[in-house]
């Protein structure tokens, strides 16, 4: 991949912010035809590759393919699993932006405060790109060695973020990425605490993020220690989570009015790892071959921010974790046809 990022595009003029409904548009050909034999890929899938629910393509400002399973609805709410981690992302730049936290300095954690604990020294940073070397076991099938399964629905789900806080570091920080559901929560809990508390939080996600962009369904989802739980659990609809990436698509700027702080979503899409087939930013997956970026969550659900192409491509449905390369093909497809 390479170190320079594709530039975000600017809103297009004559067409409005979609805040309060998103502007329509047609599919153009040539490409019409091939764009429509994909998105009937996606939801014509086997018994085994799932299904799914929802498919929503936005080019150019413009709500131009808009589709819903029998019997789904554009009202019904999605979940997002871990696209909610590009959300806590967001919340974060928001108090950078502010001048609250500083994402270099050591992350206050309490747990990690004993002199001579190796993990004090662990940042922000370094939790948001999946770097910070804390034991996790992220596996969503296995019980028995799985971290995230106890985390979110056996003890840990008490307290999310004290249950990956406990956890000893496996490497020194910054030398190892780890995909890992349990830092997102530990940041959830600073952002907890900054703001004042759980209702404190739920009133900024509203009045910070979702109501300036238009993002009237998300329901987040809090634990008992009163965490907003930003691994997993943050419905919305379809047309919310299209608002979501086309703030990123937009470089965080909204109608005129900045969001996130300028460069907070190049740091976003700037990998920390990469490999052959996969890439991470800071808590964005990215493509190793293109300048594509998204928000992905556990059955297939993705928010796809293609800036070359000035499109954001939503998917929400239910596929097992080995089908998924599958649909992520399709929705793939489904981009370069546009």
């Amino acid at each position: 991949m390479s170190t320079s990022l594709t530039p975000l595009p600017p809103q297009p003029s004559g067409v409005e912010w979609p805040t309060l409904a998103w502007p329509t548009g047609e599919l153009a050909d040539p490409s019409r035809d091939r764009v429509l034999a994909e998105a009937d890929a996606i939801f014509d899938l086997t018994a085994a590759q799932g299904c799914t629910f929802a498919l929503l393509v936005v080019k150019s400002g413009r709500l131009v393919y808009e589709r819903y399973a029998h019997g789904s609805q554009a009202f019904y709410l999605q979940y997002s699993w871990s696209m909610a981690k590009s959300i806590t992302q967001a919340l974060v730049g928001i108090l950078v932006r502010n001048g609250r936290i500083d994402i270099r300095a050591p992350a206050p954690v309490p747990e990690w405060q004993q002199t001579g604990d190796p993990r004090r020294e662990i940042t922000l940073d370094q939790l948001l790109r999946m770097s910070s070397g804390l034991q996790f076991r992220e596996d969503y099938v296995d019980g028995q060695v799985s971290d995230v399964i106890p985390m979110l629905m056996f003890d840990g789900r008490h307290d999310t973020a004290g249950y990956a806080a406990a956890k000893p570091l496996a490497y020194p920080p910054d030398t190892f990425w780890s995909y890992s559901s349990g830092t997102t929560n530990i940041i959830c809990r600073i952002l907890r605490d900054l703001v004042g508390g759980p209702t404190d939080m739920l009133r900024f996600m509203r009045s910070e993020l979702f109501e300036p962009i238009g993002m009237t369904t998300p329901v987040p989802k809090f634990d008992g220690a009163g965490t907003f739980v930003g691994s997993s659990y943050c419905l919305a609809t379809p047309h919310d989570f299209a608002r979501f990436g086309y703030l990123y698509l937009r470089d965080g700027v909204w109608d005129g009015r900045r969001i996130l702080p300028e460069g907070w979503v190049d740091y976003a899409r700037t990998a920390t790892y990469r490999s052959d087939i996969e890439a991470y930013g800071a808590h964005w997956w990215l493509s190793p071959t293109r300048p594509w970026f998204w928000a992905s969550g556990y059955d297939g659900q993705r928010i796809l921010v293609a800036p070359e192409r000035d499109v954001v491509i939503v998917r929400c449905g239910r596929t097992p974790e080995a089908e998924a390369p599958y649909v992520w093909e399709r929705v793939a497809a489904l981009a370069d046809a546009l």
